[in-house]
């Protein structure tokens, strides 16, 4: 087993002053990671992680994925990414060379209500191009 290190930098000087922030996180536990780059197209949306109980291309074990990172390489189209679990579902723009990391795929849900969560597991990311193809950056950290 071997220990992901994720760090995230900001770095901004406004006024003078320093709002810059670092963020160093340790996955401990990893067995396995995936890096790929996938191709998304903007005529139809396609599925781009699948999660169940065995391991087969683009499917993981959902109880083993510990971290996802998915970048957008493209300069200026952005990427619609669906998060689908068996009754939730939501939807997020991710813009052109920016990323979105989920640290599990257990704890989903899109009930309006914070009183009322009913935790889920992602079992499908589909991702659909804006107005031509784009590449995203895949980054799977399994147990």
């Amino acid at each position: 087993m071997a220990t992901l290190k994720v760090n995230i930098t900001e770095a901004i000087t406004l006024n003078g002053s320093n709002y810059g922030a670092k963020n160093a996180l340790s996955v401990t536990g990893i067995n396995g990671v995936d890096k790929r780059l996938v191709t998304v197209l903007h005529s139809a949306k396609q599925q781009i992680y699948a999660g169940g109980s065995t391991v087969a291309q683009g499917t993981y074990i959902s109880a083993n994925v510990k971290y996802i990172r998915i970048t957008n390489l493209h300069a200026s189209r952005f990427v619609l990414l669906h998060f689908e679990g068996n009754a939730h579902y939501s939807q997020h723009k991710l813009e052109a060379g920016k990323s979105f990391i989920i640290g599990t795929t257990v704890g989903f849900d899109n009930n309006a209500d914070l009183d009322n969560f009913s935790s889920e597991t992602i079992t499908k990311i589909d991702a659909k191009a804006d107005t031509g193809s784009v590449d995203l950056e895949m980054y799977i950290a399994t147990a």
